[in-house]
């Protein structure tokens, strides 16, 4: 019997070739099998059935979400001072609902303190580290920002090195260990196929800036980064993180994803594994989006 090379597939089932290796880490692909780090896949394999969706524009308001930044960019800025406070209190609810989701267990208000140095009684040292991890995060985002650097692989492990600063030996390095995602059907890829993943995910990023919407892009990272799930742990707070900073990068404002609404959150990761569409991602970025430009232009009513 005959085998062919990942690239091989690709051309002939006119895929990516980070979707063939996808489909094979997630053993859709019978038979195929690695040889150090490359898929081998039989010759006369069958295209497995594609769930995803072939149409994601029509549903969405990525029209409405133009029209609005471009009331907000006709708005006049900030004062400093009024910056400083916006930037505050989204930095003090992000924190808390991002860390929040992973099982912090600090409020909003102990959030606040934390993050302007206090110690809470009787509540753990990590979810004091979290917050301090998120908050570093968030700030080292800023000056890439500044620096107008693009989005890179080295930049998603320096994100997640601040964020995981309570386990020193994970920081900012790919997971060795194979995961499982508790109440999730989805089984991450095995460890050996990781960085490649992650190398096919960035190239694949670059493409779907010359085609696709700044929310279909976020939502679209947001369930491949988590899929991928590339680190043990700190992968939702990182992946969160990343997404604003592509917001960000787009000329939009961050997004914050609240505690009460992590069903709806994690119900996005679940039809998307179901179905292979990221249209409910997409739904719910670009609410949120909304959102967050409303509140801004109500600022000058």
């Amino acid at each position: 019997m005959k085998y062919l090379s990942v690239t091989e597939f690709a051309k002939k089932w006119n895929l990516t070739p980070r979707r063939v290796r996808m489909l094979c880490a997630e053993g859709r692909i019978k038979g195929a099998y690695l040889v150090g780090k490359t898929w081998n896949i039989k010759e006369d394999t069958k295209k497995p059935l594609d769930r995803r969706a072939k149409n994601v524009m029509p549903f969405g308001k990525f029209d409405v979400i133009d029209d609005l930044k471009k009331q907000v960019d006709k708005c006049r800025p900030l004062t400093e001072g009024e910056r400083e406070r916006n930037d505050e209190e989204f930095l003090i609810e992000f924190t808390h609902n991002s860390t929040a989701i992973e099982g912090n267990t600090l409020t909003l208000s102990e959030t606040e303190l934390v993050l302007k140095g206090v110690t809470i009684n009787h509540k753990p040292l990590k979810d004091h580290m979290e917050i301090v991890g998120h908050r570093d995060a968030y700030f080292y985002m800023l000056d890439i920002l500044k620096q107008k650097e693009e989005l890179n692989e080295q930049i998603i492990k320096r994100i997640h090195s601040l964020v995981l600063i309570n386990k020193p030996e994970d920081r900012g390095v790919y997971r060795k260990f194979p995961v499982r995602i508790l109440g999730s059907a989805h089984e991450p890829p095995q460890p050996y196929v990781v960085a490649k993943l992650m190398e096919d995910l960035m190239h694949e990023m670059k493409e779907w800036r010359k085609t696709k919407h700044i929310a279909e892009q976020v939502a679209l990272f947001h369930l491949q980064f988590e899929s991928i799930h590339p680190f043990i742990d700190g992968n939702g707070r990182t992946g969160r993180l990343v997404s604003n900073l592509m917001l960000m990068q787009n000329g939009f404002p961050p997004i914050d994803i609240k505690f009460s609404d992590r069903k709806k959150y994690y119900s996005c990761f679940e039809d998307y594994h179901k179905t292979g569409s990221p249209k409910v991602m997409i739904k719910f970025v670009l609410k949120l989006l909304e959102n967050e430009l409303r509140k801004y232009l109500k600022n000058f009513d």
